[in-house]
């Protein structure tokens, strides 16, 4: 039986203590969009209809939810079950994900996104020599990109973010995020949104295209996990330290297909960007997103950045942005902030949680490199002010004992906003006297743009960061590098020491004249007294008229850049004699199937992007990666040349994989590309739910074992059918195996298609399907 939690509450859910239910709102959701606005009250319009259906209290992701539906009156809504059509009310892309998304969208033959959307420029900056250097080279570099995709937010009215602006989640939420509202963003962190009470849920591109071009958004009803946060955070914790804790208790996939509510007296004791910290890593449980109620905190951070119209609405409404009085959860789980310690999460994967205490004994025991060669600080999940303020009160208190940075130091700010306002308030300058470097506005080391130059690859060593994801080799391409995952007040101790053994809480450090001395509890404030906008990178499409008579020009010869061809729709036949690729073993995330770092300069680009297809992942039958032998020649090669060998040929092909194959980032390239060459099935233990999704849009049958342990009685050499007469959501297709020792089985398989979904596999693709049901209209 699943453990419900009844929410208790002054007020039963279906009482309403708004005075102006009913009133359209005419506020503004952003100061960049000023024809977007605020509508509370059609949300709760949809709600009533839901409600007199279900006739039970809402958790409040199903408020936002089914205050979204396209179609409240007939939808189906099973928790677990039903695929819901919703309607979100913006867009925003990353500049590595939208070029694909955006080259979908010209394919489409629309004139014009149907919602808000932006795109952001903050993947393609490579972390080598310091912010303004590194930011001027990337602007060289991928001037290709950066013209396409601005020409193309000014064609298709989307808003443009350049270059040095920021990561698309903190733009995001200083700009456009808001209480109650549902998003869509091609970039797995999306959830950071839910710090601003909004439900954001990180996609593929082409799901991006589908909300662009008006058409409901189709998400499976997810289940709800409800983390009661009591207490408030004491000493060296963090609201960091909040989601590392709750990974170590969920893994890398207790969260799939589940929206994580946080509630409870707790939760009025963390900052606005705090619980932006805490959603942004739900992504590593594989939470389809997380929330948190409207509060005074968020409040402040809307008023703070310039929305004071939409927090006075919030406040309103404020009955809407809560769970109901009885909401229930599929699961509840307690955290006591008051006694919550700091955790160190790693090596290798985000779920490996220890706390702070028993990190160096733990350290010692496994034999990890306990000198700290990099301690790295920022990036989407902890680049907030306040995360600033309080790292330069460490290196404040080292500075002022005569120590000095004892390893590398790198600080990514999450936003234009955000370096002015500390350059501005001084923490710059402190974190740069105390040794640290600088990096531009973006992603940089976190997503592997770092041009690493103080240790040989190869060469065993730690790295502690503020990051959210650690995957072997994924910071540095180093397969040697443990990098581990904590706040940023503990990687910036850490710095201090030197160790990764270093507990600032019971050790203690050397003065310059020989004393010994403590690390006090850092400080810092929540908020400035007024943020600096810095330079303003900006820019908002013209309007419709105007778009019209602009182009956008893909060069032929362009290695950045692809226009994209349609894939072959189905042939109605059964799948039969396909050779297994290659079988996965252990930990398959997106980056083992399309690394990003220095492929990244070809997102735009299919057929070139295709060559890093499953490059890091180990193959089952050498323990080898890029290692497969193609059964035609007998030889050894790539996985992409065996891939591309076979498709010359006219041979489909599968992969099998183990667990929550396909976690980590949201990238489609890791879809689009067994796709583009050749893949026709994925058959795996379990998939992480975006990997899942996306394998669908592109027209690749994503199927799991019924029993998983038929993953090891198959052949990583084997053939394998698959019959498709009887493809119908709710049924189980058969998989015949022929294993290279002539041994023959059937193996019954399980998935997930709706009707819909199984269109988009015989039209080929979700976007020929598309472009089929335009062309009938």
């Amino acid at each position: 039986m699943a453990l419900r939690h009844l929410l208790s509450s002054t007020r039963a859910w279906g009482s309403r203590p708004f005075s102006s239910i009913g009133q359209r709102s005419f506020v503004s959701l952003s100061n960049l969009e000023p024809d977007t606005t605020l509508d509370y009250g059609r949300i709760e319009k949809k709600l009533d209809i839901v409600k007199s259906r279900l006739n039970r209290p809402l958790t409040l992701g199903e408020k936002v939810l089914y205050g979204h539906l396209d179609n409240p009156e007939e939808q189906e809504i099973v928790r677990g079950q039903s695929y819901l059509n919703l309607r979100p009310d913006r867009v925003a892309m990353q500049d590595a994900t939208a070029q694909m998304a955006v080259l979908q969208f010209i394919s489409s033959g629309l004139p014009r996104t149907a919602v808000p959307t932006t795109i952001h420029c903050d993947h393609l900056i490579a972390a080598h020599k310091g912010g303004v250097a590194d930011l001027a080279t990337a602007k060289d570099e991928n001037k290709e990109v950066y013209d396409f995709l601005s020409s193309a937010g000014a064609k298709y009215g989307m808003g443009f973010w350049r270059p040095g602006s920021g990561i698309i989640h903190q733009i995001v939420l200083e700009n456009y995020a808001f209480p109650g509202g549902l998003m869509i963003g091609t970039d797995s962190h999306t959830p950071n949104a839910g710090g601003l009470g909004m439900v954001a849920i990180g996609v593929g591109g082409a799901d991006a295209v589908d909300v662009m071009a008006d058409l409901p958004w189709e998400l499976k009803a997810p289940e709800y996990i409800g983390v009661h946060l009591t207490g408030a955070l004491k000493g060296w914790a963090a609201p960091k330290d909040v989601i590392l804790k709750l990974a170590g208790i969920l893994t890398v996939k207790g969260g799939t297909g589940y929206i994580v509510e946080y509630f409870g007296d707790g939760v009025d004791s963390l900052s606005c960007t705090g619980m932006g910290t805490i959603c942004n890593m739900g992504a590593e449980i594989g939470a389809t997103t997380s929330i948190f109620p409207y509060n005074d905190r968020q409040r402040a951070y809307l008023e703070a950045t310039g929305r004071s119209g939409v927090a006075q609405e919030a406040e309103r409404f404020k009955g809407l942005l809560r769970a109901d009085q009885g909401a229930e959860y599929d699961k509840v789980i307690e955290i006591d902030l008051s006694t919550l310690e700091p955790h160190v999460n790693g090596p290798f994967t985000p779920d490996l949680a220890t706390p702070l205490s028993k990190f160096a004994e733990t350290a010692r025991a496994n034999g990890w490199p306990e000198e700290l060669s990099v301690g790295l600080i920022g990036s989407c999940t902890n680049s907030s002010y306040e995360d600033m303020c309080r790292s330069a009160s460490i290196a404040q208190q080292a500075l002022d004992k005569g120590v000095k940075a004892k390893a590398g130091f790198t600080i990514t700010p999450g936003s234009e906003q955000v370096r002015a306002t500390i350059e501005k308030d001084g923490q710059m300058a402190v974190l740069d006297a105390f040794g640290g470097q600088v990096l531009a506005n973006a992603c940089g080391p976190c997503i592997g743009q770092w041009k690493r130059e103080d240790i040989p690859k190869g060469t065993p060593n730690s790295i502690v960061t503020s990051y959210n994801r650690n995957f072997s080799q994924r910071n540095d391409g180093n397969p040697q590098t443990h990098a581990f995952v904590a706040s940023p007040d503990i990687v910036t101790a850490m710095v201090a020491a030197g160790r990764i053994t270093f507990n600032p809480l019971t050790d203690t450090l050397k003065a310059a004249d020989g004393s010994e001395f403590k690390l006090n509890v850092p400080t810092g404030d929540e908020l400035p007294q007024r943020f600096d906008p810095g330079e303003d990178t900006f820019q908002a499409p013209p309007s419709a008229d105007h778009a019209k008579k602009l182009d956008v020009v893909v060069s032929p010869e362009s290695e950045r850049l692809q226009l994209l061809t349609p894939f072959a729709a189905w042939d109605g036949k059964d799948l039969e004699g396909l050779p297994v690729l290659i079988k996965t073993q252990g930990k398959c995330t997106t980056d083992h199937i399309s690394m990003a770092g220095p492929w990244l300069r070809f997102r735009g680009h299919l057929d070139n992007i295709a060559n890093n297809m499953l490059i890091g992942a180990v193959n089952a039958a050498n323990g080898k990666t890029n290692a497969v032998k193609n059964r035609f020649t007998g030889e050894e090669a790539g996985v992409p040349d065996v891939a591309r060998d076979y498709k010359q040929r006219g041979v489909g092909w599968v992969v099998l994989g183990d667990q929550n194959y396909g976690e980590g980032s949201s990238r489609e390239h890791a879809a689009l590309c067994p796709r583009h060459l050749g893949a026709r099935a994925i058959i795996v233990r379990s998939f992480a739910r975006i990997h899942e999704t996306n394998l669908k849009k592109q027209g690749v049958l994503p199927l799991t074992f019924d029993d998983p342990a038929d993953y090891d009685r198959i052949d990583p050499e084997a053939h394998v059918s698959i019959g498709l007469g009887s493809f119908q959501p709710g049924k189980q297709l058969k998989l015949h195996v022929k294993n290279a020792n002539g041994e023959e089985f059937d193996v019954p398989l399980n998935h997930t298609f709706n009707e819909n979904q199984i269109q988009w596999f015989k039209a080929g693709s979700a976007l020929n399907f598309m472009k089929e049901q335009n062309a009938a209209k």
